[in-house]
């Protein structure tokens, strides 16, 4: 004699089972990361601004070179693969990285805006934000008021952490948007600008380029910060990855050589 299987019995079934699909599907899609991609395809999709020395400059035959330039070819030699690099503009930076590329880096600050769209290797430079200016006026733009008045003009370049520094903290000073940022420190010097505010390193690299110009207590920044590498959201094994890379870069003394080689 057959006994029937109550229908609810049958949905309750049917619901368990679509259920645990879902569940196994969704560890499958968590097993997937851009690594295996990356691997797979042989090559690592870089992207980059490649208008901030020391971390990134392209030259005019197209190719770059910079601290982070050097580190990221190690990173791909290490993986076994070959880099593209993908040349960007910090206002276009976040949605560039998430339609053409697998990892970016040229100076980029960690931020909580940047972190709701993407995920970042451990930091590897504390690098707070500093004033540059001309060096007879260094005691004038000691101290966030002093730059915070409307008599004080401030260049920034747009899009990226030092406009985002510039339009939060000093609301009262004129600010001059200025999109060649390999000229912007030139604007200072023929005093179109009074200031520009920007990372510590980079303020420190520019007052050895261009005599004139002094950096503004380099090592005493305004603000904290701290520099990475944009990574895809969530994405476990990338992070992990990349975060045993420049673990042993800097044990190894690989990350400090090449920090060496642009800064000294």
């Amino acid at each position: 004699m057959t006994t029937a299987i109550p229908a609810a019995a049958l949905a309750r079934a049917a619901f368990t089972a679509l259920a645990l699909a879902l569940a196994l599907a969704g560890a499958a899609r968590a097993d997937t990361s851009r690594l295996d991609a990356v691997i797979g395809a042989g090559k690592l999709r870089v992207c980059t601004p490649g208008d901030y020395k020391p971390f990134s400059l392209v030259k005019p035959d197209g190719s770059f070179e910079g601290i982070d330039i050097d580190l990221v070819q190690s990173a791909a030699k290490a993986l076994g693969v070959q880099v593209e690099m993908v040349k960007t503009s910090w206002p276009k930076l976040m949605d560039d990285f998430i339609e053409k590329c697998d990892i970016a880096v040229g100076g980029i600050s960690v931020s909580t805006d940047r972190a709701k769209r993407a995920g970042f290797v451990n930091a590897y430079m504390i690098n707070g934000k500093a004033p540059i200016t001309k060096c007879e006026n260094v005691s004038k733009y000691q101290t966030v008021a002093d730059l915070n008045k409307p008599t004080v003009t401030v260049i920034t370049n747009p899009g990226g952490s030092n406009e985002r520094f510039v339009r939060t903290y000093l609301p009262n000073a004129k600010v001059l948007v200025h999109n060649d940022n390999t000229t912007i420190f030139d604007e200072i010097l023929k005093g179109t600008a009074d200031v520009m505010i920007s990372e510590s390193v980079e303020t420190k690299v520019q007052q050895k380029a261009k005599p004139g110009l002094c950096a503004v207590n380099p090592d005493k920044p305004l603000q904290y910060g701290e520099m990475s590498y944009l990574l895809p959201r969530g994405d476990v094994a990338m992070k992990e990855w990349f975060d045993t890379w420049m673990h042993l870069a800097k044990a190894s003394g690989e990350f400090d050589r090449t920090v060496d080689k642009y800064l000294k």
